[in-house]
């Protein structure tokens, strides 16, 4: 299971993980593992599934999340899923909101490893492709190691071979899931530690990793087994180019696009979206984060975020925003 196509992944992440924001950190890392909001079984079976799962044939690899809490049911959206193209079927068991724990799923299911597990093999029974398991270290503020160890270990008997581990416990009464994402406080270790009892599994560590070489280093750490690869979250959001910056340690000398080359590849691709009936607004607002501090930062994010300008659903806004951030330093030096 040591292989490098773990290495590095972007965390699913809801409202902000769409097929737009997969295509654009696609182009920030040609190597990522990419994962889809959490989508619960319902939306797929019940809904329009063609909303949740269409994707585009650049984003591979790329994993369907699941909500859920029925085997059956997550068997079938699994099975869905499988023929949509996914390449990956992986369970929340990690989202600590108030709606998730009314489904009685997400961080929920911890505490019934017995039941994740039926669920784990009826998604397997589903697929012929890899069905992991994202899940924390512990639940409220119990830090006993043997919880987690337990609760991998039950997934473990049942086949389930890829654990991605986010390294914090989950509070599920009286903190909101921003506060779960920053109070209770990140054990890394713990994911060495499981790694070490189960060398043969994939690990993958997630959890607060805001910069490459802290990344790098939580990935082998010192006296211990390597871990299989780490999760970036927020920071692929907020600073994207993060995941360039990876690829470009785990993978050296793999081509990576310019800023100019990916504007230029989100315009194209916001020109085909924008055609098939997509508001530029689903596509522009991934893109604040694509260059940073520089000069011309601020007018470029708040172009690509104006609701006027955005309303004319014209996908030249995204040249023309990039054009006045390529300018800025000119005027500023006249």
């Amino acid at each position: 299971m040591n292989t490098k196509d773990r290495f590095l992944s972007v965390a699913p992440m809801i409202d902000w993980t769409d097929r737009h924001c997969r295509f654009f950190h696609r182009l920030m890392s040609p190597r990522a593992r990419l994962y889809t909001e959490m989508i619960a079984t319902g939306a797929i079976l019940y809904g329009d599934a063609a909303r949740h799962l269409d994707f585009d044939a650049a984003e591979h690899p790329v994993a369907l999340q699941l909500g859920g809490n029925e085997p059956l049911a997550l068997a079938q959206a699994a099975r869905v899923g499988r023929r949509w193209g996914y390449d990956e079927i992986n369970l929340n068991c990690g989202c600590p909101s108030d709606r998730v724990q009314r489904g009685a799923f997400g961080a929920c299911l911890m505490a019934d490893p017995a039941l994740v597990a039926d669920c784990v093999k009826a998604m397997q029974d589903a697929v012929d492709v890899p069905v992991t398991v994202k899940h924390r270290i512990g639940l409220d503020y119990e830090q006993s190691y043997d919880f987690v160890r337990d609760f991998v270990g039950t997934l473990y008997a049942a086949g389930c071979r890829t654990f991605i581990v986010h390294a914090r416990n989950a509070v599920l009464k009286g903190l909101s899931p921003k506060e779960n994402r920053e109070i209770p406080p990140l054990r890394y270790e713990v994911a060495g530690w499981l790694k070490r009892d189960f060398p043969d599994a994939a690990i993958v560590l997630n959890g607060g990793l805001a910069d490459a070489g802290q990344a790098l280093a939580a990935m082998r750490p010192a006296g211990g087994l390597a871990l299989d690869g780490v999760m970036i979250g927020r920071e692929a959001y907020h600073r994207p180019r993060i995941l360039s910056e990876l690829t470009a340690l785990l993978w050296p000398g793999t081509p990576m696009p310019s800023d100019d080359d990916v504007v230029q590849a989100m315009a194209a691709y916001a020109r085909r979206q924008v055609a098939a009936g997509v508001p530029l607004r689903a596509v522009a607002r991934h893109m604040l984060g694509l260059v940073g501090a520089r000069e011309g930062a601020r007018r470029w994010r708040r172009t690509l975020s104006d609701s006027r300008l955005l309303a004319g659903n014209d996908p030249a806004l995204i040249e023309r925003a990039w054009a006045e951030l390529q300018a800025a330093p000119q005027r500023r030096a006249a």
